[in-house]
């Protein structure tokens, strides 16, 4: 891939993930709209609603990669920690903001339907900025490069939404994908010759069973056309040649 695309992490909290009770489907929206903006998303951690676990991720996540984001954690309920624990790695105060709380007094109808866990959602660490949340009004925010977002997906999903115009990383990543009913083995040493010609791709094999028999998805990123052009011929090529039948799916500029 060029140097020039910025990177980012996603940092998944909350105990219900790692229990199983509850499947993660953020990460996955996330990746799309970085892919949209050219940004690389080169890393997800699960971790628990444990204040030391969430710190120490922030701070030396926020230091190696240009954005990270974060879910879940910031609703109304005491085990939902992430805010204060944002604010202690930046050493800095977790208090009601202003702009939050009127929000919230407007989505609730009014100051006396605004109860203790409710005000708990317009507690932002100080210097951070608001991330609009217009499905349910409390908002998630913005510090460093820290974005902190909703666990609910839908509301996640809006919020994603809502900063995605502002972050900056470079040209769209495109990709390709070529299916086939072929052994990941028959063709493993030819297409990392491929690869190998190929530095600024990403070039990947990702095989599965369906149908009875084993199949691959080869799937091509990168923002060069003509060598995204020329990786599909040679490995649709390559697939043919050891009696497979390659199927190009349509090219996603993005999605």
């Amino acid at each position: 891939m060029s140097p020039v695309h910025k990177t980012a992490c996603v940092i998944i909290i909350g105990n219900e993930i790692l229990t199983g009770r509850t499947q993660d489907i953020n990460l996955a929206y996330i990746g799309k709209k970085l892919l949209e903006k050219g940004v690389r998303l080169l890393e997800a951690r699960v971790i628990a609603d444990i204040e030391e676990a969430i710190v120490a991720a922030v701070n030396e996540l926020r230091a190696k990669y240009d954005y990270v984001f974060t879910t879940g954690g910031i609703g109304p309920t005491h085990d939902d920690i992430t805010a204060d624990s944002i604010a202690k790695a930046f050493g800095v105060a977790n208090e009601v903001n202003a702009l939050a709380r009127t929000r919230l007094v407007s989505y609730y109808k009014g100051e006396e339907h605004l109860n203790e866990g409710r005000l708990r959602m317009a507690r932002i660490p100080e210097g951070a900025s608001l991330i609009d949340n217009p499905v349910s009004a409390a908002p998630g925010f913005k510090i460093g490069n820290v974005h902190v977002l909703a666990g609910i997906p839908n509301v996640m999903q809006a919020m994603m939404d809502s900063i995605a115009p502002n972050l900056q990383g470079g040209p769209a990543i495109k990709s390709r994908t070529i299916g086939c009913f072929i052994g990941e083995s028959i063709i493993a040493r030819e297409m990392g010759e491929i690869a190998a010609q190929f530095p600024e791709l990403d070039i990947g094999s990702y095989p599965y069973f369906r149908s009875g028999g084993y199949g691959l998805s080869l799937v091509i990123r990168g923002t060069n056309t003509a060598q995204l052009d020329a990786v599909q011929a040679a490995l649709c090529s390559l697939i043919t040649r050891h009696g497979g039948e390659p199927v190009v799916q349509a090219e996603e500029a993005s999605p």
